[in-house]
């Protein structure tokens, strides 16, 4: 799994630092005089050039000053911290707790008509239930060192479900077997959780396919992914969440996920699956 970021992030930075180092061209600015202007190395100023630092709102500010470009720093500054937003630590989303992340997804989730969801290690946030939500978003925070206001970010994720229950919203969401078998919080909680993915099986607007062990496959497993409409694809990595906006990005991932389906097992089948999962806690 890539912890690189996706080339729809790689593009804005481009765009940035492409328009920046055309600043300076048209200032007469070489890369030495426009550091001394600004009052840093000449190294800084190649990083931004050569994508290797994304610049600051003050770096921005201050390279539009040195160029008297000062009416386009308010433009460029939106577009850096757009292309920040798309490749985004956990580190930094979670840097007061997990509760603030969880509510900005809120209207995402209420505007998405069609969600599609493949999971490679643990159960769909939809799908969870409060005793597995805690239990993972307690060693997330634990691992992170981040402040813990789990309670708090577990409510969210449970109102945030709703969207299930309400509303013009379908569901297509896919698990490896692997997910039924990991086992978050102890054999009480997992059990819980895989007992209530049986009952959201039964609902119309949701689709629940597993992808056995024994599937031969035809797309190997990847890193976990949601497609929200055609909109916006939104990945996780261990260290960032991506945002892919890209259509072409958007529509690999579209394609990935069609493939998967045709791996997945769905109504008795997955049913005897979750089962068997269930067998073994029991």
């Amino acid at each position: 799994m890539s912890t690189s970021p996706s080339s729809s992030v790689q593009k804005a930075r481009r765009s940035i630092a492409a328009r920046l180092r055309e600043m300076r061209l048209d200032a007469g600015l070489t890369v030495e005089a426009l550091a001394d202007r600004c009052g840093w190395n000449k190294s800084k100023s190649s990083r931004i050039e050569n994508v290797k630092t994304l610049p600051s709102d003050a770096d921005i500010r201050a390279w539009c000053a040195a160029c008297g470009t000062d009416d386009q720093a308010a433009d460029l500054i939106a577009a850096s911290r757009t292309a920040a937003s798309m490749y985004a630590e956990w580190r930094r989303l979670h840097r007061d707790g997990m509760r603030r992340s969880q509510e900005g997804r809120v209207p995402l989730y209420e505007r998405t008509r069609l969600f599609r969801a493949y999971c490679s290690n643990v159960v769909p946030g939809f799908l969870q239930t409060e005793a597995y939500a805690t239990a993972l978003m307690s060693v997330i925070t634990s691992f992170r060192g981040t402040p813990d206001d789990v309670a708090e970010a577990v409510a969210v994720r449970l109102d945030r479900s709703r969207v299930i229950h309400e509303g013009n919203h379908r569901f297509g969401l896919l698990v490896e077997e692997e997910v039924l078998r990991h086992r978050i919080g102890n054999s009480g909680v997992m059990a819980d959780q895989l007992r209530h993915l049986l009952t959201i099986m039964s609902l119309p607007r949701v689709s629940l396919g597993v992808i056995p062990f024994t599937a031969e496959r035809g797309m190997w497993p990847v890193e976990t992914f949601s497609i929200f409409d055609e909109e916006q694809v939104s990945v996780e990595l261990v260290s960032a969440a991506i945002t892919v906006t890209t259509p072409s990005e958007i529509a690999l991932y579209m394609k990935a996920f069609a493939e998967l389906q045709r791996l997945a097992v769905y109504g008795a089948h997955a049913r005897e699956l979750i089962a068997d999962a269930i067998g073994v806690l029991d």
